[in-house]
């Protein structure tokens, strides 16, 4: 999402939208869900059900797959990454390396400080206290799920409080795709 736009400014959409447009032919994607591969799928399980607070739509403890509302049109999918590796023919490969994030998990929440205050009284250490990103037009927080994936709680920062660089930049990009609307 360029900065500027956030799920504050309009209701969320109900699935994100891709329109595939090949010669001869148009197709539509539809991302309707992100699924985490984990080796800890109970912690994970109780973490997002319990500490995240989402609805379980599928699956329970001791299963391998299990998936979660998140909101209207999405979902977030737990599966055993072992049993996935089998499917993809990487179960030889090693399961772990040492390396930085690949990927995070990005909510959207209307009171930073509350729900950051709320899941440490839940147990949940945080790996920085909220702060703001004028580059990146957010305030933020950072924390890991049980399988160690990277997960950003934020809200938008007034756009007084973004950098001219970005906020140049946020004009000439709304300009350049019409994203005025």
């Amino acid at each position: 999402m360029l900065p500027g736009r956030h799920w504050l400014d309009a209701a969320p959409p109900t699935v994100a939208t891709v329109v595939l447009t090949t010669p001869g032919r148009e197709a539509i994607m539809y991302l309707v869900s992100v699924r985490l591969l984990v080796s800890n799928f109970d912690g994970c399980f109780r973490f997002y059900r319990d500490v995240m607070r989402f609805q379980p739509e599928w699956g329970e403890e001791g299963s391998t797959y299990a998936s979660f509302r998140t909101t209207p049109g999405a979902t977030l999918s737990l599966f055993r990454r072992d049993l996935m590796a089998d499917a993809v023919g990487t179960a030889g490969l090693p399961p772990m390396t040492e390396c930085q994030d690949r990927a995070a998990l990005i909510f959207l929440v209307t009171d930073l400080e509350a729900e950051v205050k709320e899941l440490r009284s839940r147990g949940i250490q945080f790996l920085s206290d909220p702060r703001d990103f004028p580059d990146w037009t957010i305030r933020a927080a950072y924390l890991r799920d049980p399988d160690g994936n990277l997960i950003e709680l934020y809200r938008p920062l007034e756009e007084s409080q973004w950098t001219r660089r970005v906020a140049e930049e946020t004009e000439k990009y709304r300009k350049q795709y019409d994203t005025s609307a």
